[in-house]
């Protein structure tokens, strides 16, 4: 890459990576207290719980419209959309007289929030060089793990102040507002860093996700297929570790201690695995991370009835975070070095729905099984695995040529 390109990427490093920080920051204060507002709106627990996955829901269902807004509006104002939108589902949660107008306005909030992520990411594969692409689009990855791991702390501050069970939720405001104002008066990166001409012949323009998906859809499923079981995984990871810790006896203490170093390894290694990607080849990251989850679940499945149970989990769960952190940014990439470079908006929306699909159904899949056992649930989170990585050997190679050492950057 050449150094003005580089120039320009560092000085428009608060323009890019800022917007989404503020967004995660103020989503991940939320998110924790959606079931306690739930819950003091007279929600039972079930009924909360499935008040919260409407996020998810909302972010599964508007990938799709979002692909159209960024199409035809630019990344920009589509963000501002998003933007808006959300700040309009956060007063929804603030200010909903009865439940079930609290989920719709959860699920507006994860509407939003597919267009602003879908947003950055066509940004970035239209404008950043294919020898600096892994490591930008790894620092995307970095800033919601930033935003998610404040995000909680902000909230817990605000609520230990003010005893407002609502605070959170007008903190996720506020970020909105400070988003909005950064990206409408911050110096556009879409002005000032140049569209990427790809040195191959031009491709097909498609009109729309169908037309994406059928010029597509071999890649898009076997090289999506393995990215959707990779975001399941870190989905499974969510839940199942404190699962576990609890299953096995330890305090809330204790619990907290495992999801922070699992998370804490994951944050440290999150620029790691963008060099190693623009370095190395996208399988460099890609494989080590699936086989080490895949170890990690099978081991921990012969462990939950040994005397040091705790110290067998905590040894997996930092190898699980390795495998997270290692994999920082590979679905993005791995969605951008697919997209046509001209034009991606489309096909990423699809890409991310599926990625999104597999991150919200993977969980769902081993929780079932993990009501009857979690050992077995465990063996199938690391057959999942291997599955991933199995799919990541056999089609990107194919499908990515260009994803093999790359040592210009």
């Amino acid at each position: 890459m050449s150094k003005p390109t580089r120039d320009l990427l560092l000085r428009m490093a608060p323009s890019i990576y800022g917007p989404t920080v503020l967004f995660t920051l103020g989503q991940s204060a939320l998110v924790p207290f959606i079931p306690v507002i739930a819950v003091g709106m007279g929600a039972g627990l079930g009924l909360s719980g499935l008040i919260a996955s409407a996020l998810v829901v909302g972010q599964l269902v508007g990938n799709l419209p979002a692909g159209w807004l960024v199409a035809r509006s630019g990344e920009r104002i589509a963000m501002l959309v998003a933007t808006a939108v959300a700040l309009l589902g956060a007063v929804g949660v603030a200010m909903a007289p009865t439940v079930s107008l609290l989920g719709i306005a959860v699920f507006v909030i994860g509407f939003a929030g597919a267009t602003f992520g879908l947003a950055r990411h066509s940004f970035m594969t239209t404008r950043v060089p294919v020898a600096f692409r892994a490591r930008a689009l790894s620092l995307i990855g970095g800033s919601h793990r930033l935003g998610r791991f404040g995000g909680p702390f902000l909230a817990a501050g605000l609520f230990a102040l003010t005893g407002i069970a609502t605070v959170p939720v007008w903190a996720f405001a506020g970020c909105l507002v400070l988003t909005a104002a950064l990206v409408a008066f911050a110096p556009d990166p879409e002005r000032v860093l140049p569209v990427q001409v790809p040195k191959e012949e031009p491709e097909p323009r498609t009109a729309g996700v169908r037309a994406a998906v059928r010029h597509s859809r071999a890649p898009l499923a076997r090289v999506g297929g393995s990215a959707a079981v990779l975001s399941g995984l870190r989905s499974i990871k969510d839940v199942f570790l404190p699962l576990w810790a609890v299953s096995i006896g330890m305090d809330p203490a204790g619990v907290a201690l495992v999801v922070g170093i699992a998370g804490t390894v994951d944050f440290a290694l999150f620029y790691t695995s963008g060099q190693v990607m623009d370095r190395f080849g996208r399988l460099a990251a890609a494989l080590p991370a699936t086989v080490g989850m895949a170890v990690a679940f099978f081991v921990l499945a012969f462990t939950h009835d040994l005397p040091n149970a705790s110290a067998w989990l905590i040894g997996c769960a930092v190898v699980i975070g390795i495998g997270n952190g290692l994999s920082s940014g590979i679905v993005l990439t791995l969605g951008a070095d697919l997209a046509p470079q001209t034009d991606p908006a489309a096909f990423l929306s699809a890409w991310r729905t599926l990625v999104d699909f597999g991150g919200a159904a993977a969980p769902l899949a081993v929780s079932a099984i993990a009501a009857a056992s979690l050992p077995v649930a465990s063996v199938a989170a690391g057959a999942l695995a291997v599955l991933g990585a199995a799919g990541f050997a056999r089609w990107v190679p194919r499908y990515i040529p260009r994803s093999r050492p790359e040592r210009s950057g």
